[in-house]
């Protein structure tokens, strides 16, 4: 493939390329709009022009001086259509998540001295107006849906002509592989939102060096739904538009399902909880079969559990795994689409037992490793097998370097590497070491191949009788319970090691229909004395599997599930722990006094 500059020249290689495939789709009117390339260079070029006409565009060509451009959005065609069109103007993309609080809002769009904002439609104006009297440089809104409130995104591409574009293509060849691409606000656990810089550069490098570990192969298609204001997903999309993959956008988080029927995507990425959501109702629907049906669903699982990778298990084992994938796994693929290649998993760890039972259906599952700061690719279990091994995140990308610190940290070397926090020189300074980006993770190199994550640095805390827990961990290993949907792990300068655990209802209720307990009210059933017997042999069960030092020696079951508008998690995904410390430290204070 020949090496691009910019992350825009996508758009000429596809029209060149590939003029008769599908390179974005979307649904409009309850069915799929297919675009071909030649159809998005035309719908970027235009708005592009249109950008430029108002004004909008490269200043200075400093970071400083680049005209900032928010996005607040869902996935769809558009999101990429103005991406790649204020990248060829030379302005600066800042991606913003819908659902993000309104003092980070406000923070973003004020650090970034934000310009126009784009909007998925005007129901976000109710979060944005008791703000705008603080962001004096904000001029405009543009809405992706019709309004009657601000003007449409499409009044900037009308009256376009050849002129508007050929000036336009002129300033776009000055845009170079080391200029600013865009900004990307990191949501974080703790502190005001650090927005990284990252350029073509070091996306393009992670794309072209990605590219080689993925499935090989033409004319396939791929669904995405993980939030594209996160570099995870964008820079995935990336790759499948270099190589020619379709991109076909879910309509939301809870059609995937069905999405996944229509669309029968060749690969998709994945945060680690929606696997484990996608595992449970599997398991779900597997523990509601009786007679024969229940015993073979639960002889082809168990067979899964005993997979190991890069090995040849012997004829016997063979043949019967080759049986559970033809009368069982292969509705797990038809759920699916029945064309999955492979699932690329990110944003967390993935559990290993969840790994090795999807890999055992012929699911293969590619855990990588990275941080917004790198672009995002660290590391990642490829695709050809023997560059995948279970509990780690893979080998290194090409041109990535890794060493491990004194006490254990990942540092990171590479074209990757991120040109800094936008106007933040000190925090910048503080996770470099010269070339080497500190991630804050902790890991090891295993078999002088393989990058292993054990811990986050700053979450590994010491118990009050001076012993080291790394709760990361714990809570992985919990989450090996069916009824466990999240657990934050709690212990700094304590006697002994507590948790705070949300069931996974779904699962619970279940569980609780057939003993007959009435499941209307959330505080009743976590109070529950069977409930509560239930979840105490679970943690019983798994804890037998730790260190005495990090065993759960006391829970409390909270009866409301932890989410991102709640402010418990991240939009990643990840526990806000400072946050449910304070929430919840009545409860935390009651498991340690009683």
């Amino acid at each position: 493939m020949q090496q691009p500059s910019r992350l825009f020249d996508c758009i000429e290689m596809a029209v060149e390329k590939r003029p008769d495939h599908v390179m974005l789709a979307g649904k409009e009117n309850g069915t799929y709009r297919e675009y071909k390339p030649a159809e998005i260079k035309q719908a970027v070029n235009k708005l592009a022009a249109g950008l430029m006409k108002l004004g909008y565009g490269k200043g200075d060509g400093s970071a400083e001086g680049r005209d900032k451009i928010a996005l607040i959005a869902w996935n769809k065609p558009d999101w990429l259509i103005l991406d790649l069109a204020v990248q060829k103007v030379g302005a600066v993309l800042t991606p913003i998540y819908p659902t993000i609080g309104e003092p980070e809002l406000e923070f973003i769009l004020r650090d970034a001295a934000v310009r126009v904002i784009f909007l998925n439609d005007d129901s976000y104006l109710e979060k944005l107006e008791p703000i705008r009297s603080g962001l004096p440089l904000l001029q405009t809104f543009y809405s992706f849906t019709p309004s009657a409130k601000i003007p449409s995104w499409e009044k900037i591409s009308e009256g376009i002509t050849s002129e508007d574009i050929r000036k336009m293509e002129e300033e776009s060849t000055k845009i170079k592989r080391e200029d600013l691409a865009t900004i990307i606000y990191t949501s974080g656990t703790t502190g005001a939102p650090k927005g990284v810089m990252l350029s073509h550069n070091n996306i393009l490098s992670n794309v072209m060096d990605s590219i080689p570990c993925f499935p090989p192969g033409e004319n396939m298609c791929a669904l995405s739904f993980l939030p594209l204001n996160h570099i995870f997903e964008r820079m995935v999309l990336y790759i499948h538009m270099f190589k020619g993959v379709a991109i076909y956008f879910a309509e939301n988080i809870d059609t995937i399902g069905d999405n996944l029927k229509e669309v029968k995507p060749h690969l998709f990425t994945t945060v680690p909880r929606l696997l484990e959501k996608v595992y449970e109702k599997i398991m779900l629907k597997g523990n509601e079969l009786t007679g024969i049906k229940r015993k073979l669903f639960f002889w082809a699982h168990g067979l899964a559990e005993k997979y190991e990778i890069n090995q040849n298990q012997g004829w016997w084992y063979n043949l019967q795994l080759n049986l559970a994938n033809k009368i069982i796994f292969n509705k797990w693929r038809e759920a699916l689409g029945n064309r999955v290649k492979c699932i690329v998993s990110g944003g967390a760890a993935c559990p290993v037992n969840l790994i090795r039972i999807f890999t055992a259906a012929r699911i293969i599952i590619m855990e990588g490793y990275g941080l917004t700061e790198t672009s995002p690719v660290i590391s990642v279990n490829r695709y050809e097998e023997k560059d995948r091994m279970f509990g780690t995140v893979g080998p290194l990308l090409d041109h990535v370097e890794v060493k491990i610190a004194d006490d254990g940290e990942i540092l990171c070397k590479g074209p990757n590497i991120m040109m800094g926090y936008y106007k933040n020189p000190d925090e910048t300074a503080k996770v470099m070491d010269g070339e080497w980006f500190k991630t804050g993770d902790i890991g090891v190199m295993v078999d002088n191949k393989f990058l292993k994550i054990t811990d986050r640095k700053k979450e590994i805390f010491k118990t009050s009788g001076g012993k080291y827990v790394a709760p990361v961990a714990v809570e992985n290993h919990m989450k090996g319970s069916s009824y466990i949907e999240n657990i934050m792990v709690i212990g700094p300068g304590r006697k002994f090691v507590t948790a705070l655990i949300v069931p996974s209802f779904e699962n619970l209720e279940n569980w609780c229909r057939q003993r007959n307990i009435k499941t209307d009210d959330p505080n009743a059933v976590v109070a529950n004395n069977a409930v509560l017997s239930l979840f105490q042999n679970e943690i019983n069960r798994l804890n037998s599997e730790l260190g005495h030092v990090e065993q759960v020696k006391k829970f409390a079951l909270l009866p409301n599930v932890w989410g991102i508008d709640t402010q418990e998690l991240t939009p990643k995904l990840s526990l806000r722990r400072k946050f449910i410390m304070n929430k919840y430290k009545d409860i935390i204070e009651k498991m340690y006094k009683d």
